[in-house]
């Protein structure tokens, strides 16, 4: 026998919600997928767009730097007095070749060389380097390096500075002439250097900057094989005075092996080139074209844009955004890619610059170098993905391309936060299709579960809970019943908050708030001994006669403005008041709670309360003295009484204080030895001598100086 299930029967209100459901939630999917396709679609190649616009431009500028520079350099070499000082400075060095180097200068040289020049030889090229291999040659060598790198009194950096060595040659004096026009042009043009270079020999005859090279021969060893050799050799071969010659970036020894760039343009006379005049171009320069001055989000890079020139070697020609904005993370992130050797890593330390010493091969480098223009996805230096646009930069000499790129992250943050939306906006939308679904359910039962959280609430001590009247039928009176019931116990209940809070003040009015707490808590008979506290005792002098003839509201009015003000200074002292009969007034400190300096604090309010009755004198025009006395040690402290309570002190000390009270002299305060011994270093005290205590004999008493 087959059993046959019987089919689910759902009612009427479950259907339409499972349809409204399964239609709001088909409708969102795919309205908000398309929406994000399509959205990200555009953004992408907007992006891709705003990338290109920018590298186009960075490359522009930097093809306007090298022309620039090429022009104004061919300028200068065409400039009579560049001209002459070449002349000029040729055969000052000629003159000073033929005379003999003293032995003095040429040890001072050699060993200059071997203590400043040589450690940075053997870190670039081995511990093997000899020193003789890369000493000057000729005697014009030794005297200028002697005048104007050894015995040139700024450091290495400024020597520049240096105008006239003051050794009284020719050439000395050529170059007091030259030198601060030279300089000034340097500074002007943003330039690292100018060079005179004799094409005969290859000597560098004059520079702004004064490094190792300074009078060698770019034609011997050392420095035969660099950049700057093959820009000189370049601009030596024809009298073009249109012409010039670059020399990509290489690391160059006179420079401790930093990278450098150079352009050289011939110096021309008669149809004849008698000299080479060489700028070496300045990284700096470079780099504040490229990052535009380091504000690349007014250049639209965002917070990770970027762009960066690569060469031929696959090294940058400029220096990355993070190498500025966070050099420690840039160096871990070097360190962290692996991809990068060590040594290189501790020469941008060094050399305060990357350039070729970060290697970049990836699809956009190679692309750019082979002259090719296009856009894509690369990874980044972290490991992050980046979108770029890359394109080659057209300098005649160099082979250099640019990469303008941005994290995709920053570049998708719209979609990213579009998608959230979408999000946000399908989860309402099926919410409010639930909403829709459950309505009738909740507009029936809701009502009901209402009043029962709210008679839950209610039991539970909330007394301001109320239930929302929803309808006007039987359920929503009996909600209003409710809410009328709650409203009433509410305002019993503030009622009776009130009046406690009203005995609680009361309480604390007349007992300490310490008292008042364990007499709350239940204890009938409290009594403390305290072994030592400060007990002061005050009194209006005369004040009898003095109330015989005021009216009795206009007394009541003093007494009350003053002891209302005695009042607030123990509070603001922290000292207790225990009571006050007729116009005595006695107060206490170190008790209920023991405090480390109860006597000052008397001692205080005491002085406080004769200066108190001498305002309150003035203000009320009536002869109004106060005379205080204080006394220090143990007491017996407790509450008496049942319907009216009161919290009182007794033992010998309180008697000594209120006999230092009564036998005092007017406006003053008299205390006794253990007062007088503890504060005699901070007070000012008066002895008085031996007076007669009742009860104790003679006691010894001190007035406070006030």
């Amino acid at each position: 026998m087959v059993t046959r299930l019987s089919p689910l029967r759902l009612g009427l209100s479950a259907r339409l919600f499972a349809v409204l459901l399964l239609l709001g939630a088909i409708a969102v999917l795919i309205s908000g997928g398309l929406g994000y396709i399509s959205a990200r679609d555009a953004l992408e190649q907007s992006i891709y767009n705003q990338l290109t616009a920018a590298r186009e431009t960075k490359t522009h500028q930097v093809e306007n730097y090298f022309r620039s520079t090429s022009n104004e350099i061919r300028l200068l070499a065409n400039t009579q007095m560049v001209v002459e000082a070449m002349h000029d400075f040729r055969n000052a060095v000629d003159e000073l070749d033929r005379t003999k180097v003293p032995d003095d200068v040429r040890n001072r040289v050699e060993s200059w060389y071997d203590t400043h020049f040589m450690p940075m030889i053997r870190r670039q090229l081995g511990a093997d380097a000899q020193v003789r291999d890369y000493l000057p040659i000729a005697s014009a060598a030794y005297f200028l390096q002697d005048h104007y790198i050894i015995a040139n009194p700024n450091r290495t950096g400024q020597r520049r500075a240096l105008a006239d060595a003051g050794d009284g040659s020719a050439y000395s004096r050529l170059h007091a002439r030259y030198h601060p026009i030279l300089r000034h042009a340097t500074a002007t043009l943003n330039l690292y250097d100018l060079m005179m270079i004799d094409p005969r020999d290859g000597r560098i005859v004059y520079s702004v900057t004064k490094e190792t090279d300074f009078a060698s021969s770019i034609k011997a060893a050392p420095y035969s094989h660099s950049n700057l050799a093959v820009a000189v050799a370049a601009c030596s071969e024809s009298a073009d005075a249109s012409k010039t010659c670059l020399g990509d970036f290489a690391d160059y020894l006179p420079a401790d092996g930093a990278p450098a760039a150079f352009m050289a343009a011939p110096l021309i006379e008669k149809g004849v080139v008698i000299g080479v005049l060489v700028a070496r171009l300045s990284i700096n320069e470079l780099d504040n074209i490229v990052s535009g001055r380091r504000q690349w989000s007014h250049e639209g890079f965002g917070m990770t844009g970027e762009a960066y020139l690569v060469g031929p070697d696959f090294l940058i020609r400029s220096a990355p955004r993070l190498f500025f904005e966070n050099r420690d993370q840039y160096f871990e992130e070097l360190e962290r890619g692996g991809t990068t050797p060590k040594n290189d890593i501790e020469d941008t330390h060094r050399y305060g610059s990357p350039v070729l010493q970060q290697h970049v091969d990836n699809k956009a480098t190679r692309a750019a170098l082979s002259g090719l223009e296009g856009i894509g996805a690369i990874p980044g230096t972290g490991g992050q993905v980046t979108l770029a646009s890359w394109g080659p930069v057209s300098v005649p000499g160099l082979q250099w391309g640019m990469i303008a790129k941005i994290d995709d992250a920053e570049a998708f943050a719209p979609v990213h936060l579009l998608q959230r939306r979408l999000i946000i906006v399908g989860a309402i939308a099926l919410l409010v299709v639930l909403s829709t679904g459950a309505w009738l359910s909740r507009s029936l039962l809701g009502p009901l579960r209402d009043l029962t959280a709210g008679v839950q609430r209610f039991a539970a001590g909330d007394y301001a809970a109320s239930v929302r009247v929803r309808t006007e039928d039987e359920i929503g009176q009996l909600c209003s019943a409710f809410n009328g019931m709650v409203d009433e116990l509410r305002e019993k209940s503030v009622v009776i908050d009130t009046k406690n809070r009203e005995n609680e003040q009361l309480l604390l009015n007349v007992l300490p708030a310490p008292i008042a707490s364990r007499l709350r808590g239940g204890e009938q008979n409290i009594a403390d001994g305290f072994d030592n506290i400060t007990v002061a005792f005050a009194d209006i002098v005369d004040f009898t006669h003095l109330s015989s003839g005021m009216p009795p509201a206009r007394l009541v009015e003093l007494l009350n403005a003053l002891f209302s003000r005695f009042d607030e200074a123990a509070i603001e002292l922290g000292v207790e008041k225990i009571k006050t009969v007729g116009d005595a007034y006695m107060l206490v400190c170190g008790l209920p709670v023991p405090v480390p300096d109860h006597m000052r604090r008397v001692v205080r309010m005491a002085i406080r309360m004769v200066l108190i009755t001498r305002e309150q004198a003035l203000e009320h025009k009536v002869a109004l003295k106060l005379r205080v006395g204080i006394n220090s040690g143990p007491v017996v402290a407790g509450v008496i009484g049942k319907s009216k309570y009161i919290y009182d002190l007794w033992g010998d000390t309180v008697n000594v204080a209120s006999r230092m009270e009564s036998t005092g002299l007017p406006d003053t305060i008299q205390v006794t030895r253990p007062v007088y011994e503890e504060l005699k270093d901070d007070f000012d005290f008066e002895p008085r001598g031996l007076i007669e205590v009742k009860g104790k004999g003679s006691v010894e008493a001190w007035i406070l100086k006030l």
